[in-house]
């Protein structure tokens, strides 16, 4: 470029009018990208969906407790509501546990002691074993019986095999 000419041999002009690059304005925030129409649809129907099974658990459980009231409130006396609650348990462990169907006596107790400590092998549950065959039986003593096989009772329905 030597005496103000290019190469192409025309003259230099005044330099171009240069101006700052100017960025696009920010996507606006509504309506979102079809990516996030499909993540809250995703989330919609999964929240549905644990209501769902949250409703359908809840009403088992309502259904199975009053099975288990039902069947003790048709018993006249401590022994029958002790015999109840024996053969409740029984019907839910072959739901549950169809190997442990076939324990009896002590066995049978440390498996409904399960892992929640030792109120069937050593405490109330004890009574399991000859209740439901005395002659009589404490009414306080079954009913604290009846409210702890009522307990292990509902968990061995909720249990999977």
């Amino acid at each position: 470029m030597a005496g103000g000419r290019r190469a192409t041999g025309r003259p230099v002009s005044a330099p171009l009018p240069l101006r700052d690059v100017h960025l696009p304005a920010a996507p606006d925030w509504w309506p979102p990208a079809p990516g996030w129409w499909l993540l809250a649809a995703a989330i919609a129907v999964a929240l549905l969906l644990l209501a769902w099974l949250r409703g359908r658990r809840r009403r088992r459980r309502q259904r199975w407790l009053a099975l288990f009231d039902t069947a003790l409130a048709a018993a006249d006396t401590p022994v029958a509501r002790i015999a109840a609650a024996s053969e409740l348990l029984r019907r839910a462990v072959r739901r549950s546990a169809p190997r442990a169907v076939h324990l009896q006596g002590e066995q049978w107790l440390r498996f409904l002691d399960g892992r929640q400590g030792h109120a069937f092998s050593e405490g109330d549950g004890r009574l399991l074993l000859d209740g439901g065959y005395r002659r009589d039986v404490e009414a306080g003593q079954a009913t604290r019986l009846c409210a702890l096989a009522r307990i292990r009772f509902l968990a061995l329905m909720e249990a999977r095999r």
